[in-house]
């Protein structure tokens, strides 16, 4: 299993990681999304994970993310 973590500086709500966690969580081969409110950081683990799809998942929740 891999895992690929993202800064999202946007991130400061319940509303935010639910969002976050339900468009990521659609990715194909993705496993488990951690959305930490503190960190402003997002982890994905799964298999065969692309950046690409998982960066589009995330803006299509409507927060930018960027490698952390």
């Amino acid at each position: 299993m891999s895992e690929i973590r993202y800064s999202v500086p946007a991130v400061s709500c319940g509303h935010c990681v639910s969002a976050i966690s339900d468009e990521v969580g659609k990715v194909p081969g993705v496993r488990d999304v951690v959305v930490d409110i503190e960190t402003k950081q997002v982890t994905v683990r799964g298999e065969g994970l692309e950046d690409a799809a998982l960066r589009e998942a995330i803006d299509e929740a409507g927060y930018d993310a960027v490698p952390a």
